[in-house]
């Protein structure tokens, strides 16, 4: 069945004025509201959750925190022009939304879904039909923006919209560091994998016991051009207030060499200019190292007289995933430098980078835990560094705290 996509319009000043008098108090009920519309989008298309949608983050409610983050900073850069720009934020969403194939027809479940949360919540004596408009105005402004950017994507890869995902199978399967495993895969029909772009990861689609296919993005680890994607996975415990991840337990039981694995087409946007020859700096922590490693295999086999200052902060040395193998990369290229930071006796990674010497026209990239990339960015805009020179990836969906983007774990 073909669904029915308004076309493409901007919204109006009269609806961008109704928008500005309702953003306070949208905002101020967003989290309600995205909790009832995905309740209400669950309990009138199940398959979303149980073939698509992450129930981890679903459970912990990080990615209802991502929507509203979306919405309210589209929104308020309609109404307030010299508000941040959101484009690297939708950039990143169209990024995630391609490796896990969406199409245009799923925006239409999505608004249908999210307005009737909205009148649920703010009711509809507020939401009048002239309220209701103008957000429709809004919503479809970004939806065609992103169905646009995805449509950009799909077509660079040399695919349909969504038909992103090949059966591969493990050809190998090396234990790091403990709770870390690197996989190698190879497609079934021997056929070479396409190349990626340094930094860029693929989503793993698995089917659990219980029937569900849950799908988890892995930055891609391996060196390029040969033809075969490696990525590593670490084994996401569970905590007071996160469950263990199933697809990252299901990866460490279950699959071995000779496996077959369902995965999508390399994505992502944190991604270096092969063609560069500007200095780099790499920020890592934790399993945060994983893009970082691509992009040091991409320098090394490719530019390897390329400055890069390479900094990671983790808990141990017997713990730090992929330490060998970064060690030998930053060997491999003559002007690297390797700053490593482990956990002092209070149970710090003391990293600031206002105190390091930062090349003056390098380009910086910041992967890692929320907490640890706000902390980087303040410290970064305190010396003045321009925002356009930042890059980050993290391994949450994005809230209103942080406007970077998943690379997800579990």
């Amino acid at each position: 069945m073909t669904i029915a996509i308004p076309r493409e319009t901007e919204p109006t000043a009269d609806d961008l004025d109704v928008v500005r008098a309702t953003l306070p108090l949208v905002a101020a009920h967003i989290d309600e509201i995205t909790a009832v519309f995905y309740r209400t989008l669950f309990d009138n298309h199940p398959e979303l959750i149980r073939e698509l949608f992450n129930r981890g983050n679903q459970a912990e409610g990080t990615q209802p925190r991502a929507l509203a983050a979306s919405i309210a900073q589209f929104a308020t850069h309609l109404v307030d022009p010299r508000a941040p720009r959101p484009s690297g934020m939708l950039g990143r969403i169209a990024h995630k939304h391609a490796s896990l194939g969406i199409t245009a027809d799923q925006y239409v479940v999505v608004h249908d879904n999210l307005f009737a949360a909205i009148v649920a919540v703010l009711g509809a004596e507020v939401v009048t039909e002239r309220v209701a408009a103008a957000w429709d105005a809004v919503y479809w402004s970004m939806a065609h923006t992103l169905i646009a950017l995805e449509r950009d994507l799909y077509t660079r890869s040399g695919v349909e919209p969504g038909a992103v995902f090949r059966e591969v199978t493990v050809v190998a399967r090396a234990d790091d560091v403990p709770g870390v495993v690197v996989f190698a895969v190879e497609t079934t029909d021997g056929s070479a994998l396409p190349e990626f772009l340094p930094g860029q990861y693929i989503s793993v689609a698995v089917r659990l016991p219980d029937g569900t296919r849950q799908l988890r993005q892995y930055s891609l680890v391996g060196a390029p051009g040969d033809g075969r994607f490696a990525f590593a996975v670490k084994r996401v415990a569970a905590s007071a207030d996160r469950p263990a991840g199933e697809v990252s337990s299901w990866l460490h039981d279950r699959v071995e060499v000779g496996d077959t694995l369902e995965i999508s087409l390399p994505f992502g946007d944190l991604t270096v200019d092969p063609d560069a020859t500007t200095p780099l700096v790499l920020v890592s922590a934790g399993i945060g190292i994983t893009p970082m490693i691509g992009i040091l295999e991409h320098l090394a086999a490719r530019t390897p007289r390329r400055r890069v200052l390479v900094v990671h902060a983790d808990r141990d040395p017997r713990t730090h995933p992929l330490g060998a193998r970064l060690r030998e990369l930053c060997a491999l290229i003559p002007d690297a430098t390797l700053d490593l930071r482990y956990r002092d006796d209070h149970g710090a990674a003391p990293l600031d980078l206002s105190a390091l010497d930062l090349p003056a026209d390098a380009d910086i990239y910041l992967c890692g835990a929320p907490e640890f990339l706000a902390t980087l960015r303040e410290q970064l805009r305190a010396v003045a560094i321009p925002e356009h020179r930042v890059h980050t990836e993290q391994f949450t969906p994005t809230d209103l705290r942080a406007s970077a983007c998943p690379a997800s774990v579990g």
